[in-house]
């Protein structure tokens, strides 16, 4: 059965929870790659469904689909979704959320050489672990319930002289 949302009621963020961003960078053959994992705690005020609820929201009323592949937004100058990256942090901006971050210096390194960053922006709350461990961002990033419920997008990684 197919339901479809007639949902219009402003977002508050209250229904988000707590958004974690968490960066990293990856060695493939031609260089490091930077990724961004955003994800709910799931500490919403309805708790962790009312939490993927809010995000799914979020995520179709900044014009991103959750569970269709990667958007390539270097494409896409319109998309009301960016990337500030600054000396020392960088801020997802997108209707009604900004999230600034440190990123390790390994990111900066890579998104400043490639000139955008990989999104996963998880509608699954975070599950387990300390959101700043490596190894459970990886296992949370790459498992496959995360990625089929998450927007991916390649997000161009702008500076204040671009």
């Amino acid at each position: 059965m197919t339901s479809i949302s007639t949902d219009t009621r402003p977002l508050r963020t209250a229904d988000l929870g707590t958004l974690v961003i968490m960066s990293w960078s990856r060695e493939t053959p031609d260089g490091d790659v930077p990724f961004l994992l955003a994800c709910s705690l799931g500490d919403g005020e309805g708790g962790p469904e009312a939490s993927r609820t809010a995000v799914e929201r979020l995520l179709r009323h900044s014009g991103l689909s959750v569970g269709d592949g990667v958007l390539d937004a270097t494409r896409l100058p319109n998309l009301p979704v960016s990337l500030l990256v600054v000396p020392g942090a960088a801020a997802l901006t997108m209707p009604g959320v900004n999230a600034q971050f440190v990123p390790t210096p390994e990111w900066r390194t890579a998104a400043d050489k490639r000139g955008y960053a990989c999104l996963i922006f998880a509608t699954r709350p975070w599950s387990d672990g300390e959101p700043g461990d490596g190894e459970a961002v990886a296992a949370f990033a790459n498992d496959e319930d995360t990625l089929t419920s998450a927007a991916q997008v390649i997000l161009p990684a702008r500076s204040l002289r671009s």
